[in-house]
C-alpha cells in the first residue's frame, strides 16, 4: 500500500553508504595473516606477531563504525519497501493483497482546484513539522533544523503567485488540519514514531514529489515550475546530511524504541495519500 514515490530513482531514496572499500584495499598481504593464523611455520619472533595481530584487529572491516549493527536509514527503507512491494501486489491483483491506496499518477485527473487545496494542506504539514523542530520539547529534535530540505517558504511563495494569477486561496482542509494535529501530538508523547513521519514527508517529497509536481504541471497546463520542486544548494548531499542525523539520533535508541520508529511507517504513508486525494480524487 506503499505509494507511488517508492517507485522513483534509486537514488532519490539512496541510503548512506559505509565508508569505500577501498579504505582496506591496503591491507596487511596474504603471507602476512598466514604468519597471525600459522606462526609455527614463519620463525618470526612472539613480538613480530603481536605486532601483525594488533594491526590486523585495528584494519579489520569489522572495526569500522559503520558495520557495527545497520545503519537505522537502511532499516527504514526497508520498512518501506516491503509496503511497496504489498501495494505492487494489489496493483498486479495477487491474491490475499490489499488494494492500492491511490491509483497510478498517470490516471489522475487533477485541477487547479485540488492542486491548490493539495499545496495548501502540504504547506500546513510542513509548517507544523518546522515548528516541532524548532521548538525542540524533546533536546535531540534540534538536531533536524535548518536541513535546507524545509518547504512552507517555497510553498508559500507558490500559493502568493496563484493568487496574482485570480486564483483563490483556500483555507487548509481537513487532511492537513488533522494530519498537523496529529503531528503535534505525537511529537511530544512519542518521539520515535515522529520521526518516521518526518523521515517521510520529507524524502517522500524529494522523490515522488517531484513526479507529482511534473505530471500534475502536464495535465492542469501549469506554465511555471514551482518553488516547492526546487530546493537550494545539491538536493542528494542535504539528504545525505539529514541521513546522518537521523542514523546519529537512532544510534542512541533501544531496540524497542527503533521498532516503534518502524511500525508508524504504514501510517504515516496513509496520511501523506489523504494529503494528495485533493489531486487525484478531486471533483
Amino acid at each position: 500500500m506503499a505509494p507511488a514515490w517508492l517507485s522513483a530513482p534509486r537514488a532519490a531514496v539512496s541510503l548512506l553508504d559505509g565508508a569505500p572499500a577501498s579504505r582496506f584495499r591496503s591491507e596487511p598481504p596474504a603471507r602476512v595473516v598466514a604468519v597471525v593464523f600459522r606462526p609455527r611455520t614463519t620463525g618470526v619472533s612472539v613480538a613480530a606477531q603481536r605486532r601483525v595481530v594488533a594491526v590486523a584487529t585495528e584494519t579489520a572491516p569489522a572495526a569500522r563504525g559503520d558495520e557495527v549493527g545497520t545503519p537505522f536509514m537502511e532499516e527504514m527503507r526497508a520498512a518501506a519497501m516491503r509496503l511497496h512491494s504489498r501495494d505492487q501486489a494489489a496493483r498486479d491483483g495477487k491474491k490475499e493483497a490489499q488494494a492500492p491506496m491511490e491509483p497510478p499518477i498517470a490516471k489522475w485527473q487533477p485541477t487547479v482546484e485540488g492542486y491548490l487545496r493539495f499545496l495548501v494542506d502540504s504547506k500546513l504539514v510542513f509548517e507544523t513539522l518546522e515548528a516541532i523542530v524548532d521548538r525542540a520539547a524533546i533536546p535531540w529534535y534540534a538536531e533536524f533544523r535548518d536541513t535546507g530540505l524545509e518547504r512552507s517558504e517555497p510553498l508559500g511563495k507558490d500559493l502568493e503567485w496563484f493568487r496574482q494569477q485570480g486564483h483563490a486561496i483556500p483555507e487548509p482542509s481537513a487532511p492537513g488540519t488533522t494530519y498537523a494535529s496529529f503531528l503535534e501530538e505525537l511529537s511530544e508523547k512519542d518521539p520515535q514514531a515522529f520521526v518516521c513521519h518526518f523521515y517521510n514527508v520529507y524524502f517522500a517529497h524529494t522523490a515522488v514529489g517531484r513526479i507529482i509536481g511534473e505530471k500534475v504541471a502536464e495535465k492542469i497546463n501549469l506554465q511555471k515550475e514551482l518553488e516547492f520542486y526546487k530546493w537550494e544548494g545539491d538536493l542528494s548531499q542535504m539528504q545525505q546530511n539529514v541521513r546522518a542525523r537521523l542514523n546519529r539520533v537512532a544510534s542512541g535508541w533501544s531496540r524497542a524504541e527503533k521498532n516503534r520508529c518502524l511500525g508508524e511507517m504504514e501510517k504515516a504513508f496513509t496520511y501523506s495519500v489523504d494529503l494528495r486525494r485533493h489531486i487525484f480524487m478531486f471533483p
